[in-house]
């Protein structure tokens, strides 16, 4: 299965999840609302506040994806146009664009949720 780590305290982001959660194939995914409970990152070494920065997710293999790519695997799961999705934002051209989009989001919405401070130990 693929292991989907993500800011379920996040409106946004918990939206999001929801209808992936809707389109997706049966027993694909493995879905961690880290923000209520971090336990399942103690053994991957990731502290929550980064796992509620940047979405993290683990491939089969257990290969970690972290950000853009964490999105690309999801996609790479879902029907056709989810996959070309993942094709396009693989591109050399669009993978650092699209990245350094999604890291500026990522750190702007950090900064503004009280839930993502509290982890970072800045409340």
């Amino acid at each position: 299965m693929v292991t989907v780590y993500f800011d379920g305290k996040c409106g946004l982001c918990a939206k999001e999840i929801r209808y992936y959660q809707k389109i997706a194939p049966a027993g694909i995914f493995s879905w961690c609302d880290i923000a209520h409970d971090p336990s399942p990152l103690a053994p991957l070494g990731i502290s929550q506040a980064d796992a509620l920065r940047w979405l993290h997710t683990r491939d089969r293999a257990g290969k970690l994806h972290i950000g853009l790519d964490g999105f690309i695997l999801i996609w790479q799961q879902l029907h056709i146009g989810w996959r070309f999705l993942a094709i396009l934002a693989s591109l050399p051209i669009m993978h650092p664009v699209l990245g350094w989009v999604y890291q500026r989001f990522a750190a702007y919405r950090f900064a503004r949720l009280d839930h993502c401070q509290i982890a970072a130990g800045r409340s």
